[in-house]
């Protein structure tokens, strides 16, 4: 007999984003997988970025002679400073801020939902989210021990998710007490974007209840409505006084720069002793990803025209296929609900109008990965997509959302992606009749 796991791992499932390609790997049948379930993004690195990576051996390469050595926990100076050139690339100052370079973005939410947030008991303090929100916070969360509250947002027919009234919202603090408040200015899962002056409207919340405003930027720049860049460097003492030592933003190579297996973000603060204790707290990580840094480090060189000619050709990129899906999409099934292309590389479609009141968007997305499949020019192909209902934090007995609804990452070529409207409707055909 083996030892007892512990209750977390008894109970622990994959994320939401991971379980359909954790199921589809265990097929024994020769099937092809779409797989729009994970941001994965399939596009090649800043060239700056690919220039050092292609080169670890040259002459002024740190690697050169084989050694690969611990870098500061602070993170490599370079590095940072490639953070920082990113945001004055976008037209915000970073006078005053501090920033920590982290194992990916992931490891910032961490940190953040440590340093922000209490424990479970006592004093809570939890993290107020906005639903649909990203599931690695509530997983996150729950691994850590602290609690998390949520504000509702509903996918409404005409595929938008609407914040509610800053009343309401202010209601959910005087009930809740967090300690923090998240927002995702270009949204995942949503794919919904963030103007300015909401976020501002959110920052003022945040003083006048004396809250943490933490902002997850990894897809600042990627927005398709025409408006302005948007971010919490946006927010200042003259727009919400008050504001100063309160702002964090959690930074990745993984979207804009298309750098997910890099594993490097960033955790950035205009508050000293957070960040002071946010490096203490890492300590026990001792450094992120030292290639990681080294090739990402490359970008602290870069002249902010041509980093905005690379945000530009990102966005042209994106919005193309997000706005070509849509329309196909609607054509294939016309009461689909899809969320509006505003930001990010996702869409969230429900399926509420075409399918009985039983129906389970969990056991669509297995049935997908485990047994569904659609013949496209002589190749079995199936399609993978992250059910939805773990995006949401749902009281216990209350309906979730997200039970109808699934998210979709353009992340596969724009060939394959122009696959997915008919591999969607012909899948879900199929399950409908089993």
């Amino acid at each position: 007999m083996s030892p007892q796991l512990s209750r977390q791992f008894e109970s622990r499932q994959p994320s939401a984003v991971r379980q359909s390609s954790i199921a589809f790997m265990k097929r024994k049948d020769k099937v092809t997988a779409v797989n729009t379930s994970i941001g994965n993004v399939s596009l090649p690195i800043h060239p700056a970025i690919q220039k050092r990576m292609f080169s670890l051996n040259s002459v002024e390469s740190p690697f050169k002679d084989g050694v690969v050595k611990y870098s500061p926990t602070v993170g490599e100076e370079e590095t940072q400073k490639a953070f920082f050139n990113i945001i004055v690339s976008s037209g915000f100052q970073t006078d005053g801020l501090y920033c920590q370079v982290t194992d990916g973005g992931s490891q910032a939410m961490e940190l953040v939902i440590l340093g922000v947030c209490g424990p479970a008991g006592t004093q809570e303090q939890p993290l107020l989210l906005i639903d649909a929100a990203y599931s690695n916070y509530l997983s996150i969360a729950e691994r850590v021990g602290r609690p998390t509250v949520s504000i509702s947002r509903k996918l409404d027919d005409e595929g938008v998710f609407e914040l509610p009234d800053i009343s309401e919202i202010e209601k959910v603090i005087q009930q809740h007490k967090p300690n923090a408040l998240l927002i995702i200015p270009y949204d995942n899962p949503t794919g919904q974007f963030m103007p300015q002056h909401t976020i501002e409207k959110l920052a003022q919340l945040c003083v006048k209840y004396n809250l943490w405003l933490v902002s997850d930027e990894a897809y600042r720049e990627l927005f398709y409505t025409g408006d302005q860049v948007s971010s919490v460097w946006g927010v200042t003492e003259a727009s919400v006084p008050g504001i100063t030592g309160r702002r964090i933003s959690i930074e990745s190579a993984s979207k804009v720069w298309n750098g997910c297996g890099l594993r490097t973000g960033a955790l950035i603060t205009d508050n000293a002793l957070f960040h002071q204790q946010g490096v203490a707290e890492n300590t026990a990580s001792l450094c992120a990803n030292v290639l990681g840094q080294y090739v990402f480090g490359a970008l602290a060189h870069e002249s902010h025209e041509d980093l905005q000619k690379w945000y530009a050709q990102q966005r042209e990129y994106y919005k193309k296929m997000m706005f070509s899906f849509l329309t196909e999409m609607k054509k294939k099934l016309p009461d689909l609900i899809i969320s509006k292309p505003d930001a990010a590389l996702y869409s969230v479609i429900d399926v509420r109008h075409l399918v009985p009141a039983d129906f389970n968007a969990k056991d669509f997305v297995m049935y997908c990965a485990e047994k569904g499949k659609v013949n496209i020019n002589g190749v079995e192909t199936t399609l993978l997509v992250a059910p939805m209902a773990g995006f949401y934090s749902v009281e216990k007995g209350q309906p979730n959302p997200g039970k109808t609804q699934m998210r979709i990452a353009y992340v596969e070529s724009p060939e394959v992606m122009a696959q997915v409207p008919m591999l969607f409707a012909e899948l879900l055909k199929q399950y409908l009749a089993v």
